[in-house]
């Protein structure tokens, strides 16, 4: 990795880990069209490297608030949807496929923008699970999902319960790339320097996630689900 690609992956996990960090969402998002255009050898290993101890981090600090119920019916619903995701990937072609994940997801976040607040229950958990775990599959964003059943809970519930979804589904990728025998030591290497630029983003996030109020987050969640969406649409 050249020192300019350097520089500018290490500005994209510190701002990442700041941003996920604070919200409890963000950091693919950032990340990976960075390690995309400059390494993209490091794509999805990479991110799901990076992305372990942040999740951790975040969990843990508010493990207090973490929603158990909803993040085992997510957990269970995003193994499913691992699988569909695979299906899909075999009989749509990606270019469609993107345009009806990011079509949705446009229209998903618009609609419960304007909908009244809602309680979230086990067949919506499991539904929230099953798209995460088609559409991070397919193309690699799970994010704006779970922010979105989330985004009538207390911020330190989004934030906790969306780190330790993120968190098992990473392990279980990482788990399955192993066996596939796609996780080779030399691609961890150039990860492992990234660290000291996601310990910074995560401090600066330590200080001042208490500062962030729900109607903040919820407007937050609608804008990233959006560009979420719009991203896979270009992409």
């Amino acid at each position: 990795m050249s020192i300019e690609s350097f520089i500018w992956v290490a500005v994209a996990v510190a701002s990442g880990a700041f941003v996920q960090g604070t919200t409890g969402m963000g950091f693919a998002l950032i990340v990976a069209p960075i390690l995309g255009i400059l390494e993209p050898s490091l794509l999805p290993i990479g991110l799901l490297v990076l992305m372990l101890p942040l999740n951790a981090a975040v969990a843990w600090r508010e493990r207090q608030a973490i929603d158990l119920m909803g993040t085992k019916w997510i957990t269970l619903g995003r193994i499913l949807g691992t699988f569909g995701g695979l299906w899909v990937l075999v009989v749509l072609p990606l270019s469609y496929l993107n345009i009806l994940i990011g079509v949705s997801t446009i229209a998903a976040s618009l609609a419960t923008w304007l909908a009244p607040a809602f309680s979230p229950g086990r067949r919506a958990f499991v539904s929230t699970g099953v798209i995460t775990g088609i559409t991070e599959t397919a193309t690699g964003i799970g994010g704006p999902p779970l922010a979105l059943v989330y985004q009538h809970m207390p911020v330190a519930t989004l934030r906790a319960s969306v780190a330790l979804c993120f968190l098992v589904g990473e392990i279980v990728s990482l788990v399955v790339l192993a066996g596939s025998g796609r996780l080779q030591v030399e691609t961890l290497e150039p990860v492992l320097w990234m660290l000291p630029a996601l310990l910074v983003g995560m401090l600066l996030s330590h200080w001042i996630h208490r500062s962030v109020n729900d109607r903040f987050l919820r407007n937050f969640v609608m804008v990233f689900a959006i560009t979420s969406g719009v991203f896979v649409l270009v992409n």
